[in-house]
This record gives structure tokens, sequence and C-alpha cells, in this order.
């Protein structure tokens, strides 16, 4: 206990002085449209990628099924928040999403998470592309294949940053309790864990719902922020990129899905005019990165900010070992 309440007075002073930096930037002009759209998507990405890792990284599932869960939440968001067009109509709509996407996490991972590797991943992709085919034909309340449009605005960077410190909080706050720890037993050795006594199906299926949970809110925030939305928002390729963050940062490194995040989410805003050559610079800094750094940019690295200076002076970084 007194440990992370070290790590959480550490991460929220980091997570003050950021917003301090970002709030100066803003109030002095320095905040154009381009890089405020940018620290949102930025954002938004954090929160998926986050909850992917704890999915991936800490419970060591594969799954291919984040995109689906904030399709959820995204609908859910939109729907509310066009039928009451207020803030509380808003927040309401992001807490249904994740209620939803909790409960559909739940029904799914008890029968699925039992698989494991290929098998997973395949019936995750199944399980989001339910979802997305379930929107496009429910046309009375999603309006199917055109999706929704003229979604009231009430996302800024303010609020998406302090939803990804919310997030973040609890995802760390998760993985250092107990039930993380079991969680991560699972992950080095679930026969091992499992004849230790560790219920392995209850701890992934809990990763697998907080994980589901928080793609639903960066869903919410997408809808509100973009004010549009339809179904190939939210197909395969959406769950590839989210993971794409959590490879390249380092599969169950928090610290490396931020750095990955955010080097991806400024890569890509200035490759903008690029134009047709945007992906393929895109992609070969990704097949650089892995061939160099197989393991992500940090590996499972996480960084300690408790132990920020060691007795030396010099920076220290602690390790996860896998």
């Amino acid at each position: 206990m007194k440990e992370n309440l070290k790590s959480n007075v550490s991460w929220l002073l980091l997570m003050s002085v950021t917003f301090i930096f970002l709030a100066i930037m803003y109030s002095v002009g320095l905040m154009s449209p381009v890089i405020e759209t940018t620290l949102v998507m930025i954002g938004i990405n954090i929160i998926l990628a986050v909850g992917l890792n704890l999915v991936i990284g800490v419970s060591g599932q594969f799954s291919l099924g984040h995109a689906g869960f904030m399709a959820i939440g995204a609908y859910a968001t939109a729907i509310l928040s066009l039928k009451n067009p207020t803030f509380t109509g808003f927040l309401t709509g992001v807490v249904v999403g994740a209620i939803i996407s909790g409960l559909v996490a739940l029904l799914v991972g008890i029968p699925t998470l039992r698989l494991s590797g290929d098998y997973l991943a395949i019936a995750t992709l199944g399980v989001s592309e339910i979802i997305r085919t379930v929107i496009m034909n429910f046309d009375s309340v999603t309006n199917g294949p055109a999706g929704l449009f003229g979604i009231t605005p009430f996302v800024n960077w303010g609020m998406v940053y302090f939803t990804v410190c919310v997030t973040t909080l609890i995802t760390t706050n998760f993985i250092n309790s107990p039930a993380g720890r079991a969680t991560l037993a699972v992950r080095e050795n679930e026969i091992a864990a499992e004849s230790m006594g560790v219920n392995t199906t209850k701890y992934k299926v809990i990763a697998f719902v907080i994980g589901a949970m928080t793609a639903a809110v960066a869903g919410g925030l997408y809808t509100s922020y973009i004010q549009t939305i339809v179904p190939q928002n939210f197909d395969f390729m959406k769950s590839i990129d989210i993971l794409i963050i959590v490879v390249f940062g380092g599969v169950g490194s928090i610290t490396g899905t931020f750095i990955a995040a955010i080097a991806l989410g400024f890569l890509n805003m200035f490759l903008q005019d690029a134009g047709a050559l945007r992906m393929i610079i895109y992609a070969l800094a990704l097949v650089v990165v892995m061939i160099f750094k197989p393991t992500g940019l940090l590996g499972t690295k996480e960084w300690s900010f408790k132990k920020l200076f060691d007795k030396g002076g010099r920076m220290n970084v602690t390790s996860k070992s896998k």
C-alpha cells in the first residue's frame, strides 16, 4: 500500500506538470487546431492501447477484438447524446457504453478466454466483427452503414487528458494489486499458477473486462470529438492499429505504450503532406524499429518514478522480467 501510494503521488505530480505545460501552450496560442487534434487522437489511442496492453501484456491473452468494444462505447455515446444533447447525455452515454462493453466482455470472456494463442485471437476478432455487423444491421437505432452525424461536441484536449490520467492510474493500480500479481502469474505460467490455487479464468476475465470498458470510454470520447461515426471506423484495421501501438512500445510496458502512441501520433501528423507516401514511410518506420528492437521500444521495462534517481544520481529504470 505504501509503495503504491508513492507511485500514485509520483504519477500525479508528473501528470500535473504535463497538464500545466499544455495549458500554458494553449493559453499563449501555441496549440494550433492541428496540434490539438493530434493530442486528442494520441490521448484516445493511449486509453485504447493501455487497455489492450492489460489484456495482452499483463494477462498474456492475444486479443483482436478491441475495436468492437470501442464501437459499443462510441455508438452508446452517440445515440444518447443525440437524444439528449447535453453534457449529462454525453456522460450518460459514456457510462452506459462502458457498462455494456463490460457485460459483453464478461459474457464473451468466460468461454473464449479458456482458449489461447491464435484460437483466442480468432475468437475475439469474430466477436468484434459480430458487434460491427449488429451495428450495421440495427438501422432503427444506429442508422446502419450510413452512421450517425451531428453529434454534439463536448470533448476537448483537457477532458481527454484527464481521462488518460484516470484510466492509467486504474490500470497501474490493478497491475500492482494482489489481483494484478495473480494475473501476471497467469501470464508467466498458467499451469503453475493454477496449481498454486489461482483461478486463471477469473483473472483473465477481469483483465479482459477492464480493457473492454476502457476501450468503450475511448470510443465515447472519439465520438463526441469527431461528431460523426460510421461502422467502418471500427473494422479489423482499427484493432490492428491499437495492437501496433502496444507492440511498438513493448508488450507489457505501460510506459512504452505512452511513448509509442505519442511517437506514432506525431509521425502521422508530420507525414500528412506526404500524400500516398505517408503510409509507406509509416510502415518503414515500424519495420526498422521491429528489426533493431523486436521487443518494442521499452520491451517490458517501466519507468520507476519513485526511484527516479538512484543514490549515485543516475536515472533508474526498472524492468519486469517475463
